[in-house]
Formats: structure tokens, C-alpha cells, sequence
């Protein structure tokens, strides 16, 4: 009886407490390099499959050495050569009192409050070396969940290659079918940009029609997901607007030579 009184049980208690979270901070510790790398090679991944350069079966970091990583400065469209392109976070850049700023409320489409003053981009070339693809980090609020994808454009800089979510809250069967393959294959050959320039792209509530001349800047919405629908269109026009990377792609038509047509 005398080894039963509370007093004891408490500290037994106590001390496996002790064992057990000595245990969970050591594996979190010891398990914190792999789960960065295994993030970096699923972001590698998502990059690729946006682009449609991802092949199943085959290395993502061979099949990633495609890329040239630059870190852009969204207000001037400028390449900056001193941040660390490898090692740049946008998120945590966002939260920063020096590399992040607050988006006037009249201007947030997205919905994000913050973003980076700085975003990563990727761009693929031929063997010439002429630009064959441009990937966009974007991210905006849908329903639930702010919503992170990549948006892929070819070397016209206005014809969508690919856009797709790598993550994101949104409601099985409804928001969440942005990831139905089937939603995602109706991206590539759409048109962000007309041909003078203006800003198109747009996410309808329903169905597009083939017939309408409006059909190639005009993606189907997620069947009763309108807050996720209007959400996606309003993320879109947001980093390809004057606040995101408008600034960028003009400076990359010039430099690229990129007629509009």
C-alpha cells in the first residue's frame, strides 16, 4: 500500500511526461533536415508539374536543373542579386518587418494583408538560351484557406503552360476540386493577356463557351465553390496585376524581345 499513495503516482507521472517530451523535441530535432528537404523537393515538384516538365519515374532535381531561379523586387520589376535565390522564403519574408510590407486594403484582391516585397521566379530556356517558360510563385484567400499554387506562362509571357495548387483548406467536392485534374487541364493555352496588353484572365461562376470570343481569357469555375471560384480569379489578377508581377514582365518583354500577338 505504501507504494500507491498519490504523491508517487504523480511523479511517475511526471517523470515519463518528461521522458516522453525529451523524446518528441529530440525526434522533431533530429527529423527537421529531412522534413526540409523532403518540403523543397515536393516545392520542385509542383514547379515542375505547373510547367509540365514533371515526368513520373525520373528525378525532380535533374529534371529541375531546367530552371534558373532569380529573385525578383515586385515594385520595380528588377532582379535583386543579393538575396540568396536557394535559400529565400517568400512566406516568412512576408511576416518581416524589412523584406515584407501591408497591402493597402483597396488594392488586396488576394485577400493576404502582407506579402514579400520580394518573390522568387523561375525561368526555363532552349538550348539557345531563349526563354521557354516562365513559372510565378501566386497565392490568395480562398473560402477556408489561403490558397499557394504556381502559374506557369510560355515564352510569350501571356499563354498559360500550366496552373495548379500545391496547397491549400479548401472544402472537399466543392473548393477543393482545384485539385481534379480535370480542372487543372483546361489552363494550358489560355490567355492571361490580350493582345494590347490588358489583363484578361478570368475565372467565371459557371461553365465558359466555346463559342464566345471571350473563351481563351475564361476558365470554368468550381461547381458550387463561388467564394473559392471568385477567389482564384481574384488572386490571379492580383500577381499578375500592377501590384504583383506586372512590373516584371514588362521588364522581361523588353529584355526577351517578346512581342505581344
Amino acid at each position: 500500500m505504501g507504494n500507491d499513495t498519490v504523491s508517487k503516482t504523480l511523479l511517475i507521472a511526471g517523470l515519463l511526461s518528461i521522458v516522453c517530451s525529451a523524446i518528441v523535441s529530440s525526434s522533431a530535432v533530429f527529423l527537421r533536415p529531412n522534413q526540409a528537404r523532403n518540403k523543397d523537393l515536393d516545392r520542385k515538384k509542383n514547379i515542375l508539374m505547373a510547367a509540365g516538365l514533371y515526368e513520373e519515374g525520373k528525378s525532380v532535381e535533374e529534371l529541375f536543373q531546367k530552371f534558373e531561379i532569380r529573385i525578383v523586387e515586385l515594385a520595380s520589376g528588377d532582379y535583386d542579386e543579393n538575396i540568396d535565390a536557394i535559400a529565400f522564403d517568400q512566406r516568412k519574408a512576408a511576416r518581416s518587418a524589412d523584406l515584407g510590407l501591408e497591402i493597402n486594403a483597396k488594392k488586396d484582391l488576394a485577400g493576404i494583408k502582407r506579402r514579400s516585397r520580394y518573390a522568387a521566379v523561375y525561368l526555363s530556356r532552349d538550348d539557345q538560351g531563349d526563354l521557354q517558360q516562365l513559372v510565378l510563385p501566386v497565392h490568395g484567400k480562398g473560402l477556408w484557406s489561403t490558397m499557394y499554387g504556381f502559374l506557369a506562362l510560355e515564352s510569350d509571357l501571356s499563354t498559360i503552360k500550366g496552373f495548379a495548387f500545391y496547397e491549400h483548406g479548401e472544402t472537399p467536392g466543392l473548393g477543393g476540386e482545384v485539385d481534379n485534374p480535370d480542372w487543372k487541364a483546361q489552363w494550358p493555352g489560355k490567355k492571361a493577356f490580350d493582345h494590347e496588353g490588358r489583363l484578361r484572365i478570368n475565372v467565371l461562376k459557371g461553365k465558359t463557351n466555346p463559342g464566345s470570343p471571350d473563351a481563351q481569357y475564361e476558365a470554368d469555375g468550381l461547381s458550387g465553390a463561388t467564394i473559392t471560384t471568385r477567389g482564384i480569379s481574384s488572386l490571379l489578377h492580383y500577381w499578375l496585376g500592377e501590384e504583383g508581377f506586372e512590373p516584371f514582365l514588362a521588364q522581361l518583354r523588353e529584355i526577351e524581345g517578346v512581342k505581344r500577338g
